[in-house]
């Protein structure tokens, strides 16, 4: 064996700690930056209506604190321009805020779903908006070429995939999904009671000239009477004119 390798063989023992350590010590890879939804929605070009409407109800800061904190990740729904330019003029300003908050938030998965997942998941799925009557919910459905989401007002099929990369999937819509507590038909109000008239009283029928029962009864026999002393009287004068007359 050559001196020298036999000197490295002496040496080895004493460094090999060292190089373990130094062979442990792996450089850390940089930090990932935290998700930006409003950047990715920019980078897509024709959600102006949608961003605006994160930013005015924050609930793009409220996605925004979740994706950096949450477990199951988001979905998010995103109608284009054009999607929100379908509904009836002035259809947003005719919502409260609170039920903008709603709309936008309807839009909006509480986990991550890859298309593949949808194919597995089990309706209805529940969205990130609640109102008086509890979570609202939609209707996924999935094949290999399409999927449609229905809200029991309206289907509406996923038109291009933005983002999908956990935490966060983004998914563009033609047409905005429409919740069936704000915009389904509504039960027709109650017809009101009818004003019920105070009942009146029957008007006494008026005296009839012509008495009956017991009155008329006694009446008729006075004017009986009467007629028949009339013409006893009648008679007695009449006999005694008679007589005077002899």
């Amino acid at each position: 064996m050559a001196p020298a390798h036999f000197l490295l063989l002496l040496l080895l023992p004493l460094a090999s700690p060292t190089l373990f350590a130094v062979a442990a010590t792996v450089a850390p890879g940089p930090t990932p930056a935290p998700l930006n939804l409003t950047g990715i929605l920019d980078k897509g070009g024709q959600y102006t209506t949608l961003l605006r409407l994160l930013k005015e109800t924050q609930v793009g800061q409220q996605l925004t604190s979740q994706l950096n904190s949450s477990f199951d990740g988001l979905t998010l729904f995103a109608p284009t321009d054009n999607a929100f330019s379908q509904l009836k003029p002035g259809t947003l300003n005719t919502l409260t805020a609170q039920q903008q908050v709603e709309l936008v938030l309807y839009h909006v998965l509480p986990r991550f779903y890859s298309l593949t997942t949808f194919q597995m998941a089990s309706n209805p799925l529940r969205t990130q908006a609640s109102g008086n009557n509890g979570v609202y919910t939609v209707n996924v459905t999935s094949t290999s070429n399409q999927v449609n989401v229905s809200t029991g007002v309206n289907q509406v099929v996923v038109s291009n995939v933005l983002h999908s990369d956990f935490p966060l999937a983004v998914y563009s819509l033609d047409n905005v999904l429409l919740p069936f507590d704000l915009f389904g038909v509504k039960p027709p109000a109650a017809a009101p009671a009818p004003d019920v008239a105070p009942k009146k009283k029957p008007k006494k029928a008026p005296a009839d000239s012509t008495a009956s029962g017991p009155a008329a009864a006694d009446a008729t026999a006075s004017g009986a009477g009467l007629k028949r002393i009339g013409w006893g009287f009648i008679a007695g004068v009449g006999f005694m004119g008679i007589m005077n007359l002899l």
